[in-house]
């Protein structure tokens, strides 16, 4: 057990230490930090109130950091409340996007003949299918029912055959490589290959791409609940950002900005803290990116 945790925490540190070496990743740690906490702790601390018992348009302050809506709502608790279904859609929808991608673009690469070929034609037609009409086809059909699971699936549906496509031109490259003849010319097997001489050389672009797909997942779970393909919820960024402007009258009534700015604020910070932290990951999961750090 203990061999198996030093690779874990050897990573790890390595991950904190490079994070720490640069400004733009120890921001994106720090942030992406904030907003786990903030989904994790933040709706047993903030309380939530639907109903408006505040004045309306109160601005900013220490007890209404973001200043109150239109009927009285904290703002702030909103966005609080709001953050776990976005972070835990994203992260389910990630990791159910990259297993469909590394299954399916590893057993292409290896294959090849007519399982490349098939697979590939799949991945193909998936890429020629405008993703987000399809979304919205796919949320509509399962509206009011499935929950985050069948919604991260429906992300994953739509997201999973450019990350396949791109997995696939990996594994034929490596695949040729001498330690891979190698360790078939010793009698490994296919998915001895495969686990300990492939995956972990696609590590950094599967790390990477993690988040940079639950960027996506975050942009098209706002999107649904902009235009109400997805149930409604108060606390939805998106929904907010709808109410703000079809409702609340963001963009003619300067009282309202804060309501619209708020999720946007919210939104816009996340993304920018994933894109500086994919670089700590894949530091970490690259050793020739890993020597120039050190």
């Amino acid at each position: 057990m203990k061999r198996r945790a030093a690779p874990i925490l050897r990573n790890f540190r390595a991950f904190l230490r490079i994070s720490a070496s640069s400004k733009s990743s120890l921001f994106g740690l720090i942030m992406v930090t904030v907003y786990v906490l903030m989904a994790a702790i933040g709706p047993f601390i903030v309380p939530l109130d639907l109903v408006g018992r505040s004045p309306r348009y109160l601005p900013p302050s220490v007890q209404h950091p973001f200043g109150t809506d239109y009927i009285g709502r904290d703002i702030s608790a909103q966005i609080i409340h709001g953050a776990r279904d976005v972070l835990l859609l994203a992260f389910v929808a990630a990791m159910m996007t990259i297993m469909i991608s590394v299954i399916l673009g590893t057993v292409a690469g290896m294959k090849g003949g007519r399982v490349d070929t098939l697979l590939t034609f799949v991945t193909d037609v998936m890429l020629t299918i405008p993703g987000f009409p399809l979304l919205i086809v796919i949320a509509a059909s399962i509206k009011g029912g499935g929950g985050i699971l069948v919604l991260s699936a429906a992300l994953a549906i739509v997201s999973w055959a450019s990350p396949a496509r791109a997995i696939r031109s990996q594994v034929l490259s490596l695949k040729r490589r001498d330690f891979v003849e190698a360790s078939r010319s010793v009698g490994f097997n296919t998915l001895y290959v495969i686990f300990f001489d492939i995956i972990p050389l696609i590590l950094p672009y599967v790390a990477v791409n993690t988040l940079l797909i639950m960027m996506g997942a975050i942009y098209s779970l706002v999107g649904l609940a902009l235009i109400g393909a997805i149930p409604w919820s108060e606390c939805n960024w998106g929904v907010m950002i709808s109410i703000a402007v079809n409702y609340a009258g963001a963009l003619t009534d300067p009282r309202s900005l804060q309501y619209l700015l708020a999720p946007l604020g919210a939104i816009a910070i996340l993304q920018i803290s994933l894109i500086m932290l994919s670089h700590a990951v894949e530091v970490v999961f690259n050793p020739r990116l890993r020597e120039r750090v050190k």
